[in-house]
């Protein structure tokens, strides 16, 4: 989750670390099938070896590119939603075990809030700026008790290793202390 804005250099280049991350672990990676720096991590991530699937707010290929002027060059699929981005957010979020997160706007506020009430396991890069940078401060800020995990960490590597290392132990879990 994060930015479909452009990314500056510094950013692009821990975007294409966090893509070269997600491959090497073996993880499926699901993005909004956006722009920008979730563009640059998908393609990155695609073209080391990761099946990457989009999740689109269109409910179609027309929808997608025309009215909402979305990319399809970096998914292997894309699931069309026809949701619109705040259903397509929720459903981005549901079908993730890990949701991180690399810089963001307000689309990725939305994101965080779904994947924090939904106890879902968070990583941020810090350092990375947007919401990746404020979500220490904003669940601190506004406490709300949720089986989530939040991760920090200005290293891609380590960030993604981590996270599927606290997913893996919330899998395992029995079924009815995850609420």
């Amino acid at each position: 989750m994060g930015s479909s804005e452009a990314p500056a250099a510094d950013v692009a280049e821990t975007a294409r670390a966090l893509g070269e991350a997600i491959a090497r672990s073996g993880s499926l990676l699901l993005t909004g099938a956006t722009t920008g720096v979730i563009h640059l991590v998908g393609k990155t991530a695609r073209d080391a070896g990761a099946l990457h699937i989009g999740i689109s707010p269109g409910e179609n290929r027309r929808e997608h590119v025309e009215t909402f002027q979305l990319p399809t060059d970096a998914c292997d699929a894309i699931i069309y939603t026809g949701f619109g981005l705040k259903g397509r957010n929720v459903v981005l979020v549901r079908s993730s075990d890990v949701v991180i997160f690399i810089a963001g706007s307000i689309g990725s506020l939305n994101e965080f809030t779904i994947a924090y009430d939904e106890g879902k396991t968070i990583g941020c890069l810090v350092g990375t700026g947007g919401v990746a940078d404020e979500i220490k401060r904003i669940a601190e800020t506004f406490k709300k008790q949720t089986d989530s995990q939040i991760f920090y960490d200005d290293d891609a590597t380590r960030l993604i290793e981590t996270c599927l290392a606290g997913a893996a132990t919330f899998r395992d879990l029995p079924i009815n202390t995850r609420g």
